[in-house]
């Protein structure tokens, strides 16, 4: 039996994970991979930006952008091959492989360092983006093949917090050593590819996807096919995009920093690892708050909330701070004294956070929807659009900064603008993130929601969930807990309500009325919920017809009868509880009429027992709903 199978998902920590040989030797081993890529990197763009002083502030901004681009190339060159090896190789080998390749690049980095060579140091800034290329689609999918699907977010928001929790202590490290003796920045390095290696010895096994693959050596007709492999799911690859996109940004800042501390701020090389650190620990804080806002699930309703707030904080910095040049590079104490310092800093910590509630459910969404026997190579065009996408921003960079002569403010706010750009783009096109977006505010707007035993619900293949219907938002509820896309069947009085017709709509609900009223969209509902369990989707109803008007539970109609002689799938009973009494439901007079009376009340979703479709008649599934919701309304 797989490890993650023996897991009790629903009650497993997050942090737990960290102690757990399915996890644990991976997560440190690519801690210390970035680590020791942040060092290297920071030791290098430190010694140009401030030890350079024969050079122009125009040429360090291009040796600047020169380096991170050298870094980034061998992802969209080498990406391609990169996930075939993924895909046809035991990971853990591959891993370890990767990691003896580390210490032989730091070997001679250590070298160049001690001679001061930075023209070799660029060069061996390549291959460790190569050796890092390598990493990158075993990194991101060896994680499905040992976590299970309700880890799988918080697996992904350890891992990008490790990984800028590690990129501001290699930035602390890479600061302190730069203005060290070059010899210890040489030691560090290469004691740190040694360790990685060596914690790289304890990654379980991950058979290989698709061990029958032949490697294909042309890095364009194979970078062209790996790109097709994520073209087979519109909305992966739009995720992709998405998150080529983050890296675009993050790039430019990470990148920028430097120069911005010592142009704009008049900072020294600390003031410039403070901010590195501000916007680190936002991006690890981000990531681990997905995990408690997605409730453990593949929330990405929390994405567009996360680009707002990337184009907020991102405006707001290119605003925050107008300093005179003393004449003097200012330290942490006496930088924290100048006014708008602090708003600067916070605002780097928030877009952090707000790049971690993006890019986290975007991993994952691309590692559950991509099939297992390809899903190395998807990540491998990921890596390659993020490549890209990075050495784009390079050129942009050293563009708009050297040649056309920006201010680093002013090219802050040229990103603002290109961000909302490409969020208007995207969400147009996948209306589904902005569907979920609306699903997840509404339902932790005025509800704090709990549930009890959710992993009851089929992982795979289809079913029926029937549920009490008290309120007009009890569909977005159960939207918002269920881990698979659920099709509703919902009342079409409800289905045409503004907003949420634009939910159910996205959703791909079905929209019912009684047979009375209009019999062909009655028969056309029936129709369509066969045809979506027929296409092993999950099938939600409410077997009552109609929102409760007392707070009891009506008489359950034989709708779900008709549904099971068609198509005999599993029936899930589940109850809401709670509700009764909410401004969405018709306590007290007719819903939405009242203004709402009370927020973050607290709501219970309940899931009994799988019941076979023999013994799922309405009379048996209303008692069983009855007994699941109990005496609370």
């Amino acid at each position: 039996m797989d490890s993650k199978d023996s897991v009790n998902n629903e009650e497993h920590s997050q942090f737990s994970l960290l102690m757990e040989k399915r996890f644990g030797p991976f997560f440190w081993t690519q801690f210390a991979g970035a680590f020791n890529d942040n060092i290297y990197k920071n030791v290098l763009i430190l010694m140009i930006a401030f030890q350079a002083v024969q050079e122009t502030k125009g040429q360090s901004d291009i040796l600047i952008n020169m380096a991170a681009g050298l870094f980034i190339l061998p992802f969209f060159l080498f990406s391609a091959f990169a996930g075939q090896i993924a895909d046809k190789y035991e990971k853990s080998t591959v891993i370890r492989v990767v990691k003896l390749c580390e210490i032989l690049i730091m070997a001679c980095a250590g070298v160049a360092l001690y001679f001061n060579a930075t023209a070799i140091l660029l060069v061996l800034l390549f291959f460790m983006g190569t050796q890092s290329t390598f990493f990158g689609p075993v990194k991101y999918s060896i994680i499905p093949q040992h976590l299970s699907e309700s880890e799988i977010i918080g697996g992904n928001a350890l891992v990008e917090m490790g990984t800028f929790v590690s990129i501001l202590l290699g930035t602390i490290a890479g600061g302190m050593l730069a203005q060290q003796d070059r010899i210890w920045a040489a030691l560090v390095i290469v004691i740190t590819a040694i360790c990685g290696w060596w914690v790289s010895r304890g990654i379980p096994e991950a058979a290989p996807a698709s061990p029958d693959l032949k490697i294909s050596w042309n890095p364009v007709t194979q970078s062209i096919k790996t790109m097709g492999f994520a073209a087979k799911d519109r909305t992966v690859l739009l995720s992709i995009m998405g998150i080529s996109w983050f890296w675009f940004l993050g790039a430019s800042y990470l990148t920028q920093i430097p120069n911005y501390t010592k142009h704009v701020l008049y900072g020294s090389e600390s003031v410039a690892t403070l901010l590195l650190a501000m916007f680190s620990i936002g991006i690890g804080g981000g990531s681990l708050l997905c995990e408690w806002l997605s409730g453990k699930k593949v929330e990405y309703g929390l994405v567009p909330i996360g680009s707002l707030g990337l184009s907020i904080f991102g405006l707001d910095l290119a605003l925050a701070y107008h300093a005179s040049d003393t004449g003097v590079l200012l330290g942490i104490l006496d930088f924290i004294k100048t006014p708008g310092s602090i708003r600067v800093l916070v605002d780097l910590i928030l877009i952090g956070i707000f790049g971690g509630l993006y890019i986290v459910p975007l991993f994952a969404l691309v590692q559950t929807r991509s099939e297992v026997e390809y899903r190395s190579r998807v990540i491998a065009a990921n890596n390659i659009m993020n490549a890209l996408f990075m050495v784009v921003a390079a050129v942009s960079g050293a563009l708009l900064l050297g040649v056309a002569g920006l201010t680093i403010p002013q090219f802050f706010g040229v990103l603002v603008l290109m961000n909302l750009v490409v969020a208007v783009f995207i969400y147009s096109l996948v209306p589904e993130f902005t569907m979920r977006c609306l699903i997840w505010v509404l339902t932790h707007l005025f509800y704090r929601i709990k549930h009890e035993n959710l992993d009851l619900i089929p992982t795979e293949g289809p079913a029926v969930i029937v549920c009490n219907h008290v309120s007009y938002v009890d569909a977005l509820i159960i939207g918002s807990l269920v881990r698979r896309p659920a099709r509703f069947v919902t009342a079409k009085e409800i289905f045409n309500i503004p907003v949420l017709n634009f939910i159910f709509r996205t959703g791909k609900a079905i929209p019912i009325v009684s047979r009375k009223k209009d019999p062909e969209t009655y028969e056309k509902a029936f129709e369509t919920i066969s045809r979506e369990l027929e296409d092993g989707q999950i099938v939600c109803i409410f077997p009552e017809g109609m929102l409760t008007k007392t707070g009891d539970i009506n008489e359950f109609k034989n709708g779900i009868e008709k549904i099971l002689e068609r198509n005999p799938v599993p029936v899930v009973p589940t109850a809401l509880r709670g509700l009764w009494g909410s401004f969405f439901s018709h306590k007290g007079g007719a819903a939405l009429t009242r203004l709402p009376r009370r927020f973050f009340s607290k709501v219970e979703y309940k899931v009994g027992r799988v019941l076979s479709p023999e013994d799922a008649t309405a009379p048996v599934l209303q008692e069983q709903v009855a007994l699941l919701r109990g005496a609370w309304k």
